[in-house]
């Protein structure tokens, strides 16, 4: 009897515990080396909204570690420990509406730029599109470094400068440098003296060197390519309390979490009003 009871009373301790955790921590799911997003230090703009959003809560952040990769979604935010608990309950950073969450209202807008590094007979671009007309010896010159995914390596073929590209992968299997890293470790060994960049990972460059060091010309999306793009957080589906809460916080921090971000020399743009629904 006296078993039974020790038992029962280890279960409920179980349970209560559980149910602490899961009331009193904000769980995010997140990359442990991926400036400027996220890290283990915590030194990321994604780690400062969270941690932000958690004070707000009277929560503590807990963080479950993965790589940013294919089936980051499959190994995270959707793995059950135990009925109701996850390994963790928000991405702090996916394109809005991505498919294989639910996604917040957006918070923050950014775009691509064209980053140029001084000094390397380029100083006299003012805008992206001036790159075609560039005399045959310089266009020899340039080192671009365009990636598997996003808009600029299709931006580059239609300047007719493939050929310059440097190729790049979004996501490696490096445990010591996120891409952005590489970029700016690239940059400073010149092996690279151009990237179209999404606008946090050119932050991230220009952070890493002195004032002065590179021209930074936004790309302003046409019909044809789309260079801004909207961010939200995701949540499971199905999760709505939590995407509520969520875009609650949003609103209700915007200036602190636009101030955030912009110490990390990210361009911002105003956040597109959502499209009006259809009768």
């Amino acid at each position: 009897m006296k078993n039974n009871r020790a038992m029962i009373g280890i279960i409920m301790s179980l349970i209560l515990s559980t149910q602490v955790q899961a009331k009193d921590t904000f769980k995010v799911c997140a990359d442990p080396l991926n400036p400027p997003y996220s890290s283990k230090k915590q030194d990321g703009f994604e780690n400062k909204i969270a941690a932000l959003f958690a004070k707000k809560l009277g929560q503590e952040v807990e963080y479950y570690w993965f790589p940013q990769r294919i089936g980051f979604i499959r190994n995270t935010l959707r793995v059950e420990l135990e009925k109701g608990v996850y390994k963790c309950d928000v991405v702090m950073g996916l394109p809005t509406g991505y498919d294989l969450t639910l996604t917040t209202q957006p918070y923050y807008h950014s775009h691509y730029v064209l980053l140029v590094a001084k000094g390397q007979g380029f100083d006299e671009l003012k805008q992206p599109n001036q790159l075609a007309n560039l005399s045959l010896v310089q266009q020899e010159n340039l080192k671009i470094a365009m990636f598997d995914r996003g808009p600029g390596t299709t931006w580059l073929q239609k300047q007719g400068l493939l050929d310059q590209g440097i190729p790049y992968q979004t996501m490696t299997g490096d445990d010591k440098n996120n891409v952005a890293m590489t970029v700016a470790k690239d940059f400073a060994a010149k092996k690279i003296n151009m990237a179209v960049l999404w606008g946090p990972m050119a932050g991230y460059v220009l952070s890493q060197s002195p004032k002065n060091t590179y021209i930074s010309l936004p790309i302003t999306s046409t019909k044809a390519i789309k260079f801004d793009f909207s961010m939200s957080m995701g949540v499971r589906y199905g999760d709505k309390k939590r995407k509520m809460q969520l875009n609650k916080l949003i609103s209700e921090n915007q200036t602190a979490i636009n101030d955030i971000i912009k110490s990390y020399q990210v361009p911002l743009l105003a956040i597109p009003k959502p499209a009006p629904k259809s009768d």
